[in-house]
């Protein structure tokens, strides 16, 4: 059982996203990698159902987060951010911020590819360049609310499946 347990090699993994609605008007987009899609789906609605909220149909939230690619990097003294903007806004550049030294950079998750080679290409040092889904309308809860989320997000970050969870939580 062991050898075929360590056997099993990422081909044999398929990616499953799954989306819920936990209470409060908190919606949950949750990304997977998955061996045993069966186990996947059983655990995740087993977390969702156990803690109040309820699995939703694959698409209902795909339209509530904007898909987005976002880099960080270190900010160098000689670095203008105005011209570090219009150097970027070719390869797909939405959004650039400068805060403490710090830069991050949005764009369109289609542009990953063509910001990441520019970014690249000027020489500059990516500390971090992920691809995110950001909550189109964001909402706060209370203080007093937010234990129900936790719980309900602290079960889903333990399943060794679950690669990545959104919400729409400002």
């Amino acid at each position: 059982a062991i050898k075929r347990a360590s056997a099993k090699d990422t081909a044999s993994m398929i990616e499953v996203n799954f989306e819920g609605k936990a209470p409060h008007g908190v919606l949950i987009f949750i990304e997977t990698m998955t061996d045993n899609n069966t186990r996947t789906v059983a655990n995740v609605k087993n977390f969702l159902v156990k803690n109040g909220a309820e699995m939703l149909n694959k698409g209902s939230l795909e339209f509530m987060f904007a898909r987005k690619a976002l880099f960080e990097f270190n900010l160098k003294e000689d670095m203008d951010i105005e011209e570090l903007e219009l150097e970027l806004i070719d390869a797909g550049l939405e959004e650039i911020e400068a805060e403490d030294g710090l830069c991050l950079v949005t764009a369109d998750f289609t542009s990953f590819g063509t910001l990441n080679a520019a970014l690249e290409g000027m020489g500059i040092e990516i500390t971090k360049a992920t691809l995110e889904r950001i909550a189109n309308t964001p909402i706060e809860i209370t203080q007093e609310q937010q234990p129900d989320i936790d719980k309900i997000l602290e079960k889903l970050e333990d399943d060794e499946d679950v690669q990545k969870i959104f919400t729409n939580l400002a």
